[in-house]
């Protein structure tokens, strides 16, 4: 006899088949939704009405099973496929995927969000957000750029904003120092005269009258010294406020920077020689040349001439004339052309010079020239002398440092491999002094001794750098953040974090391919990528959804039979209870 329980079940079949094919549906609406995860429905039996729970075997009969009538289905449950989907490339490296079960950790309105989509740009204050505007969180960088792991913070990448600049802290040289050359022995000397074959003498009525015989000493006040153009007359060559401006002095082949000495009343020979010697770079404290002669600026005091003698080797020859000695008035109008300038003799003495660029902690380029010099060869080798100069140090002429470097037999260097140089940089707001290394053996680049037709030396290496704006970044697959900078430098500006939970499954899923911890999940844990199986995060790659499309067809058409299945039961109960009531006509 036909029995309503036959509709309820068919129509629990409806309902539990509908369930199916609105998730089935969902599924294959996201297909190609970034992120999105699968979901499946899982159906279970209803309560069975129970006749008869069954016997038990007796001494004389058997026993009997449950008489049981099922009532239908019911919805047990939906599960989500938390499996990864396939990365694929986007071509732009901001983008990012994670390859394994981390989460990235986004914060919106004080409350943290999770998601798989890595579709991450800058906003207009710097700061790293999702496509729906949530920030992205991790660990930041400090000023030294250093990741500072801890407390959770908002990503900031300041591109076209942030600017750098990195002073010089080592420079590498190579290159070989002809050790058949000739060794330095003679520097270049000058004679500073009044006229032909004169020196300097002093006024008549000096108030620091010089000894006789002498006719000018070193504490002979400028002032005072008489003009040789008008002898006996008691006109002073120099006045104060007025100024001798040094410029166009050659050494070896580059020519030195413009000097003044500013002359006041007090100022005495002395001073301008010691002006000079700075002017120069004449390095006085490294003891006479092999010819005897002593570098310095030295005063005739008997014949007021001023002798300039230069330190050995062809990089120290200085060449002048007159015309590169000039006072000018305090209005900057040309005074007069005091000095008549001789050489009697050059430098000589295998030598080598180059150039290179260093910073200073503002980014300023800095110019530094260094020269070798043959200074001795022995039976174990051969020494070289380095000058270094710079016509950018403030503390006053270009000198900045000097040494010996020794050579073997073998024309390898024995030491010492680098030396440090100081640069003055008082007055210019940048970090004073500039101390950096020159090394002449290290990172593969060395300087040599051996037998050529003349010496090169270059610099191959110097680690500072101008300033320089944030182009560009690109996100390792550890979360570090690494920013290129227009000035070539690469630093680290802050590290992506990641978030793995104990059952993934449980996460409560929201809009914008976000989740939030559900009870089942475990709270966060909040780590590093490649830590914890988060799993490393590839740039410029999305995750895509992990709907396999074949399945899902093969699912609906499951759905769609077991729908039009459970229909025909409900037709078939209602056509028996209609011949039910036919027979009760």
């Amino acid at each position: 006899m036909a029995s309503t329980s036959s509709l309820f079940i068919g129509l629990s079949g409806l309902n539990a088949n509908s369930r199916n094919i609105d998730v089935i549906g969902n599924n294959i609406a996201n297909v190609n939704t970034n992120g999105f995860k699968a979901g499946r429905l899982n159906f279970a039996k209803a309560l069975s009405r129970t006749v008869s729970e069954g016997t038990s075997p007796g001494s004389v009969t058997g026993g009997s099973n449950p008489t049981q009538f099922g009532q239908g289905v019911t919805i047990a449950g939906t599960q989500r496929n938390m499996s990864e989907g396939a990365p694929t490339g986007t071509g732009d490296s901001r983008d990012l995927a994670i390859e394994g079960n981390g989460f990235f950790i986004l914060e919106s309105a004080e409350d943290q969000y999770y998601t798989r989509v890595g579709s991450f740009r800058t906003d207009r204050d710097d700061f790293l957000t999702s496509i729906d505007g949530n920030y992205v969180l991790g660990y930041p960088a400090d000023e030294n750029f250093q990741i500072q792991p801890g407390a959770l913070e908002r990503i900031s990448i300041p591109v076209g904003a942030l600017t750098i600049a990195e002073a010089t802290t080592s420079v590498n040289m190579a290159g070989n120092l002809n050790a058949s050359g000739t060794v330095a022995t003679t520097g270049s000397s000058h004679t500073l005269d009044s006229t032909t074959g004169a020196g300097f003498s002093l006024i008549a009525g000096a108030t620091v009258p010089a000894t006789a015989p002498n006719v000018l000493e070193t504490t002979s006040l400028l002032g005072e010294i008489e003009d040789p153009i008008s002898p006996g007359s008691g006109t002073p060559l120099f006045t104060a406020g007025q100024t001798i401006r040094v410029d166009g002095v050659e050494k070896g082949t580059q020519i030195l920077g413009a000097a003044g000495f500013l002359v006041d009343a007090a100022s005495t020979v002395q001073d301008f020689m010691d002006f000079l010697t700075d002017t120069f770079g004449l390095r006085t404290d490294i003891g006479t040349n092999a010819d005897g002669g002593q570098p310095g600026i030295a005063l005739d005091p008997l014949t007021g001439t001023i002798d300039i003698t230069g330190n050995a080797g062809e990089t120290n020859n200085i060449t002048m004339t007159g015309e590169d000695i000039r006072v000018f008035n305090a209005d900057g109008t040309l005074a007069s052309q005091p000095f008549l300038v001789n050489q009697s003799a050059e430098a000589s003495g295998e030598a080598i010079k180059t150039a290179f660029s260093v910073y200073d902690s503002l980014g300023t380029p800095l110019r530094v020239d260094i020269s070798m010099v043959l200074e001795g060869k022995s039976n174990t080798g051969t020494t070289w002398r380095y000058y270094a100069e710079s016509p950018d140090d403030t503390l006053g002429g270009p000198s900045i440092g000097t040494g010996t470097i020794e050579f073997d037999n073998f024309g390898k260097i024995i030491g010492p491999e680098s030396v440090a140089v100081v640069l003055d940089r008082d007055g210019t707001g940048a970090a004073s002094p500039l101390t950096f290394d020159i090394r002449f053996n290290s990172d593969g680049d060395q300087v040599t001794s051996l037998t050529d037709s003349e010496s090169s030396l270059v610099s191959t290496f110097q680690d500072g750098v101008p300033i320089g704006t944030l182009d560009s970044y690109a996100v390792g697959g550890d979360g570090v953040i690494t920013g290129t900078f227009s000035n070539g430098l690469i630093r680290t500006l802050g590290q992506v974090a990641l978030a793995s939970f104990t059952v993934p499954e449980g996460l409560v899923e929201l809009e914008q391919n976000l989740f939030r911890p559900g009870p089942n999940s475990g709270p966060a844990i909040i780590t590093e990528p490649q830590q914890l199986g988060t799993g490393r995060i590839v740039s410029g790659a999305l995750e895509t959804s992990n709907v396999d499309l074949g399945q899902e067809f093969i699912s609906l058409i499951l759905a769609s039979t077991g729908y039009s299945a459970s229909a025909r039961v409900i037709r078939t109960s209602d056509e028996l209870i209609q011949q039910l009531l036919v027979l009760g006509q």
